[in-house]
């Protein structure tokens, strides 16, 4: 049997139609003035814009959104789900655009939910007044843009999702929070374990963030894209830029589990005490084919802090603050290669670890205790530009087994060396 679809100009026959439990409905040009409204089991909404003052448009059981403009509040959500719902079955949204977030969660009710999207656009969001935010590592995060969150404790609880061309922000209109943002339940540091996340595709077009965290911040982070603990994913592909403007905004980061983190196009922090690349949970496989660029001070390139990875490789990495770190590993790494340099043009300078506020030096490559990389292979050169600083540094229990350093070890800055061997690596 064919149905007519319901076309609607108002927000009066948009009422009408949803009352009506119309199997699809099309929004001809702009809609406001509706409250909140809730999609009936099945329905597609597609077309035109609607635009809201509180709550967006919420779903319920295999719901499409397609096509469509949703605005509201930045500080709302523009679309969210009913979680009274146990089974919400495929929520689907193409070529959405919206003012507001997208927060989806199997939480209360919900045990079940699968996401599919392609061309997902948050064009402007403030989530900062979530109070739901994971902890671990000494610091909550923040929500995103996007929020995908299984919070269910009951481990046979299932969110899956495929998210394709998802983008976030824009220079105008930053999102003030995280960017992209997937969890499961509990946190890295195995205080709870419950349902999981679970993606075989994330890849994001352009992501533009400023968190909006207050300076000096000890223990509230950001990130552009944020894969969060309880979340397995099988390929996230960052297509389009990354960037993060904020004090504490990481520009990727990861707690949970990816097999292959593929980066084609610029990575960068202009905030305090951010991170192009920080892992604390496990990655099989890292490739950042472009830049990582940072330039606030205590803004890192790339971090191992916890976890395990595998194989890593980057274009480049330049920072310019103090503080300012290249490469830093704490945790075994198998190899590690930068097709170009390792620059740094910052001295010493505070910058967020773990939680805590401490003083750090813009060493190029620092091996830190139980840091251990296999094999290291530098295209270009390690170089450090800022005064009182060590170009590469392994510590006293830290190892580096092979090196390979195609172009020089150079420390421009007055009273800086270019090397600080306490641990096991070879001679350079």
């Amino acid at each position: 049997m064919t149905t007519v679809p319901a076309t609607v100009t108002n927000a009066a026959e948009l009422a009408d139609a949803i009352a009506a439990g119309a199997d699809e409905i099309v929004v001809e040009g702009t809609i406001t003035g509706s409250p909140s409204i809730t999609l009936p089991p099945g329905t597609v909404l597609h077309g035109g814009e609607l635009v809201f003052t509180a709550k967006g448009v919420r779903l319920t059981r295999d719901n499409t959104l397609r096509d469509i403009t949703i605005t509201t509040t930045p500080y709302e959500v523009a679309v969210y789900n009913d979680t009274s719902v146990p089974d919400a079955s495929v929520l689907r949204l193409e070529n959405v655009t919206t003012v507001g977030q997208v927060l989806i969660l199997a939480d209360q009710a919900t045990m079940r939910v699968r996401v599919e999207s392609r061309g997902l656009h948050v064009r402007e969001a403030d989530v900062r007044g979530r109070v739901e935010q994971p902890h671990g590592f000494g610091v909550d995060v923040l929500q995103g843009g996007v929020t995908l969150w299984n919070r269910q404790p009951d481990p046979s609880s299932s969110f899956t999702a495929t998210l394709r061309d998802v983008s976030v922000g824009t220079e105008a209109t930053p999102v003030r929070g995280s960017g992209v943002f997937v969890a499961g339940y509990g946190d890295r540091e195995g205080h709870g374990a419950g349902g999981t996340f679970t993606a075989d595709l994330i890849q994001t077009g352009t992501v533009v963030t400023d968190g909006g965290i207050a300076p000096g911040t000890p223990d509230k982070i950001t990130g552009g894209v944020f894969v969060v603990s309880g979340a397995t994913v099988d390929t996230v592909e960052n297509a389009g830029t990354v960037t993060t403007h904020g004090q504490n905004d990481m520009v990727l980061d990861n707690w949970g589990y990816v097999k292959k983190w593929v980066a084609t196009a610029q990575i960068t922090s202009t905030g305090p005490s951010g991170i192009g690349f920080v892992n604390f949970g496990d990655i099989d496989t890292l490739e950042v084919q472009a830049p990582i660029l940072t330039t606030g001070p205590g803004a890192r390139g790339f971090n191992l802090y916890d976890g395990s990875l595998k194989e890593a490789s980057f274009h480049s990495i330049k920072t310019t603050g103090d503080g300012s770190i290249g490469i830093q590993v704490s945790k075994p790494l198998g190899a590690l290669t930068v097709h170009h340099d390792v620059e740094t043009t910052g001295g010493q300078g505070m910058s967020l670890v773990k939680g805590v506020q401490v003083s750090l030096k813009a060493v190029a490559f620092s091996v830190k205790a139980g840091g251990r990389i296999d094999q290291v292979t530098i295209g270009g050169s390690l170089r450090t530009h800022g005064d009182d600083v060590v170009t590469l540094e392994v510590d006293d229990g830290g190892t580096v087994k092979e090196m390979t350093i195609g172009g020089a070890v150079e420390a421009l800055g007055t009273g800086s060396t270019t090397t600080s061997i306490h641990g096991d690596a070879p001679a350079i």
